[in-house]
């Protein structure tokens, strides 16, 4: 690994931008580069555009082919879906980068996107480079914990797993995704045009029954909306009483025993009991609560603990599960 891993921060949303922060702030990593197609912020300096009190010397570049510096890795914080990252996910190693997303569809693609999991897998291992993606949810809180857990159960029975999040804090595009303010009429139509609502279940759901060594038989998905009682105004959105604040989306994934696994999804503005809760049946049973997990400080995290992870490991695409566990540096 070299002295210093220098990284191309690539998407610069809320996101990415909290990546980039934290990246400048650890002495092991250097900030070299920042791609943005967003007119606002091409040539800004990068300083500017995270949020920084000043400059950095770094310009944001409308292409990865633009920047000047050389550079051993890449933070990906720009889609969910693979229709829209495949290409950027090939562009970057192409140019001879490791990666580590937080593309939740790219987390674990290796039974809903086999044909593009193969794709970037092959492509990886042609330049010798590896692929993570990452992130609270999926990569961590509903997939790779509970799958830590199990590792001190002598059996395994059941597992749940319920992630409650009072959104009135998070980012606007969060709240807005979660269908805050809509009608329900909208919220429906948006979710069946599958335009909103939390990515990555059923990539949670896959790797906890593949790594389990689990048949999953059968995986149903379904998603509520939580109405207002009351208006509510937070810094990007009005919500008036009657309308969306929130969702409640809930995996169900089956072997041929019946159901083995829950995962239960609810965000909404000024919701409460805010925390996470895993269950696992079986010997012994174990109930663990979680307090204090605030989704955008944790995914701009992980990325970044995750870096010098993704240099050191084998080329190729990689889940969480493949990796040593990640810890923060200090």
């Amino acid at each position: 690994m070299p002295e210093k891993i220098r990284v191309i921060q690539f998407g610069l949303g809320p996101i990415g931008s909290a990546v980039a922060r934290l990246i400048v702030q650890r002495p092991a990593l250097e900030l070299v580069g920042g791609v943005d197609n967003h007119p606002n912020k091409i040539d800004r300096d990068m300083g500017e555009v995270i949020g920084l009190n000043h400059r950095i010397g770094i310009p944001v570049v409308e292409k990865l082919s633009r920047v000047s510096s050389e550079a051993d890795m890449v933070c990906h914080t720009t889609n969910s879906y693979f229709e829209l990252f495949k290409d950027q996910i090939l562009e970057i190693l192409g140019s001879g980068y490791d990666i580590v997303s937080i593309s939740e569809e790219l987390s674990f693609p290796w039974l809903e996107h086999v044909e593009e999991a193969k794709e970037i897998d092959s492509a990886a291992k042609a330049v010798g480079k590896t692929v993570l993606s990452t992130g609270v949810n999926p990569g961590f809180l509903m997939d790779s914990l509970p799958l830590y857990l199990t590792a001190i159960c002598e059996q395994v029975e059941r597992i749940e797993v319920t992630r409650v999040i009072n959104a009135s804090g998070r980012r606007g595009p969060f709240q807005v995704k979660i269908g805050s303010g809509m009608t329900s009429a909208d919220f429906n139509a948006k979710m069946t045009e599958g335009q909103m609502g939390h990515v990555g279940l059923p990539e949670s759901a896959g790797m906890i029954f593949d790594t389990l060594g689990k048949e999953l038989y059968r995986y149903e998905e379904s998603v509520e909306s939580i109405i207002a009682e009351k208006s509510i105004k937070t810094d990007y959105v009005s919500v008036r009483e009657g309308e969306v604040r929130g969702l409640k989306q809930t995996a169900r994934g089956f072997s041929r025993d019946g159901e083995f696994l829950t995962l239960t999804f609810i965000a909404a503005l000024d919701e409460e009991n805010e925390g996470d809760t895993i269950i696992i049946s079986g010997k012994p049973d174990l109930e663990i609560h979680l307090r204090g997990t605030n989704g955008d400080i944790a995914t701009a995290a992980i990325t970044v603990n995750a870096i010098p992870r993704v240099i050191n490991a084998s080329p190729g695409l990689k889940t969480m599960r493949d990796l040593p566990i990640i810890t923060s540096t200090v």
